[in-house]
């Protein structure tokens, strides 16, 4: 038991101090209005924008580990970690309203500064969207050359969505043993419609990977809602403003709330109950 007057430790020379562990100094240090002088809620509008790339950059993390885990076969390990990444993207959902909290009138008094910069140009949010198999090579040609690098090589890794597809090949299920996105049609959307329904109507015959699909739906929801609740905020700020990276603003923003990493999840539950389900065909593995 602890002792409820106990002290902390004297700090001695060259020990470790919070501050160096964390480099909160230099973190500090990250803030730079751009406007002068600098408008009050400026510095709301960088923070909020900085914490939301370090917690892509811990979502990176997590889809790296969780992708890992699927193909050694730790199914619960690779649902650890996606459902850390759902309770993330709850937080996001959240952080996103604080923004409400700057009146409109505020945000046009700095708004014009951060032309050309814009949330579009993200790599890390792009990085997310291509690790989770929403790859669009069209975001290549809107970014540096740098930022194009970067995401270019997502283009060519193995997503989450088709290590989730290939671990179910592994688990018996008859599915290729590395699907691609783009060949989830016909034959082989029958074979992951007749999977993914035994997988429903039986969650106990594998529990395991029962809950690790549940928890990929409820990140693709969580990512979708955090989507929507981007486009509301967005629109009560600057209505229909066009964005200050040159893009349609609301409206663009509005296209992307259908966007679905794994659209054959939410297609099996019309089949659940159905008394026609897909028929699996016979495939080369």
């Amino acid at each position: 038991m602890s002792n409820s007057g106990e002290q902390p430790s004297a700090y001695g020379e060259g020990d470790l101090t919070y501050e160096e562990y964390l480099t909160v100094r230099e973190l500090l240090d990250l803030q730079e209005p751009r406007s002068e002088p600098a408008h009050h809620d400026e510095m709301l509008f960088i923070i909020i924008h900085q914490a939301y790339e370090l917690w892509f950059k811990l979502i990176r993390h997590e889809l790296t580990s969780a992708m890992e885990a699927m193909r050694e076969g730790e199914i619960l390990g690779a649902r650890h970690f996606v459902d850390r990444i759902v309770e993330v993207m709850d937080l996001l959902v959240d952080q996103i309203h604080i923004l409400e909290t700057m009146e409109p009138v505020e945000f046009l008094q700095f708004r014009d500064r951060l032309a050309p910069a814009s949330g579009f140009q993200s790599v890390q949010f792009r990085e997310i969207e291509f690790a989770c198999g929403l790859k669009d090579e069209r975001y290549l040609e809107m970014l540096d050359e740098d930022a194009a690098k970067r995401l270019a090589g997502r283009l060519e890794e193995p997503d989450l969505r088709t290590t989730y597809y290939a671990m179910l090949a592994d688990q018996g299920y008859p599915l290729p043993a590395e699907p691609t996105h783009e060949t989830l049609d016909g034959d082989l959307r029958d074979n992951v419609m007749h999977a993914l329904t035994d997988l429903y109507m039986e969650p106990d015959g594998n529990l395991p990977l029962y809950l690790l699909t549940e928890a990929l739906i409820e990140l693709d929801e969580t990512m979708g809602l955090w989507r929507e609740h981007h486009v509301r905020v967005v629109e009560r700020i600057i209505g229909h403003k066009r964005g200050t990276g040159g893009s349609s603003g609301v409206g663009y923003l509005k296209q992307t709330t259908d966007k679905r990493c794994f659209p054959h999840l939410w297609d099996v539950r019309t089949y659940l109950g159905a008394d026609e389900v897909p028929t699996p065909t016979e495939l080369d593995t």
